[in-house]
């Protein structure tokens, strides 16, 4: 049974243009079983709306702006998802705005477990993108669905390049390197625990650090194609399950591990510590890092040698050559 959402609509703050786009994206998420949308239908402003709501069966929610300058759909709004919240059984919530009043209202909503999807223009403040589950920007949405119609895909499979005006619509708030970063510690910490990483959990992990995280911000319309992208990221696919892994030089992999074991060796049956050793591998290889080798800690990377073992005293860890 697919998940039920309300979508509700601030037509104060979001122009009809985007109503095709918001349907198509939500669409991904499950049935949109309430489209309700709120403004003052008296105002000129609103007359953009009028001609799409009978087309997608959208029901206007009448609200007079009763103060001059005063966004009055807000109060009806969050009257209404509230009403919901407890008396109807949906699996979350889909909340149209640009404006950071509905930041309370997208907290309260997952506070009452249901997921938040926020969707508003470049302008939304960060307060209300981070209080849902996922934010879109409407713009991206849009420029998708103009190229959508341009260029009609049949694979899947294949990248959708988009054009890199999407830069131009708003700034980037995560920079590449910082999802490459969050990547391989996902990675890492999926080692750590003798798992591999899927692209879904990737996916879904990176939205919950970065609510407003989208490839199509990017220039992407796949995860998959976006993190091959990455230097340090590689995709290895088995039948259709995607795995996300560290993009290994070989060469340089074996030459940082036939030193190590080279050092362990020579300091014979007592060993070498831990920090001297490390000091030495960083000495020859200026750019080692142990995260790029899958590992958080360097003593655990060292014990996955073999014959190497870690004896471990009061005064400090050191590394063995055993036969």
């Amino acid at each position: 049974m697919e998940n039920r959402f309300a979508l509700l609509i601030d037509s104060d703050n979001v122009s009809a243009k985007y109503i095709t786009p918001i349907l198509d994206e939500l669409s991904k998420y499950g049935n949109v079983t309430y489209k309700r949308i709120y403004g003052d239908w008296t105002s000129t402003q609103s007359s953009s709306w009028k001609e799409v709501l009978l087309q997608n069966s959208i029901t206007p929610i009448q609200q007079f702006s009763y103060t001059h300058g005063k966004n009055a759909t807000d109060s009806a709004m969050i009257i209404d998802a509230m009403d919901m919240l407890y008396t109807n059984e949906l699996e979350g919530f889909c909340l149209v705005s640009s404006d950071s009043d509905f930041t309370k209202l997208a907290s309260r909503l997952r506070e009452g477990g249901r997921t938040v999807i926020g969707m508003g223009e470049s302008k939304t403040p960060v307060p209300f993108r981070k209080a849902c589950d996922i934010f879109t920007e409407l713009e991206l949405l849009l420029e998708d669905s103009v190229q959508g119609n341009a260029v009609r895909n049949v694979d899947e499979g294949k990248n959708v390049r988009r054009n890199n005006s999407s830069a131009n619509v708003s700034s980037v708030p995560v920079t590449k390197s910082q999802i490459e970063e969050a990547v391989a510690k996902i990675i890492t910490e999926n080692k750590n625990d003798d798992k591999e990483t899927g692209l879904g959990e990737v996916g879904s992990r990176l939205v919950k650090l970065y609510p407003d995280f989208d490839v199509r911000r990017y220039g992407y319309s796949l995860l998959s194609k976006f993190l091959e992208t990455l230097p340090r990221l590689k995709l290895n696919q088995a039948g259709t399950q995607v795995t996300v892994m560290f993009n290994e030089d070989k060469s340089k992999k074996e030459q940082v591990e036939e030193f190590i074991l080279r050092e362990i060796k020579a300091a014979g049956a007592q060993g070498i510590s831990l920090g001297v050793l490390g000091n030495k591998i960083r000495s020859e290889f200026r750019d080692f890092k142990v995260r790029d080798y899958g590992y958080s800690q360097f003593k655990q990377y060292i014990r996955s040698f073999e014959h190497v073992s870690v004896k471990e005293d009061e005064e400090q860890n050191r590394a063995v050559y055993e036969k």
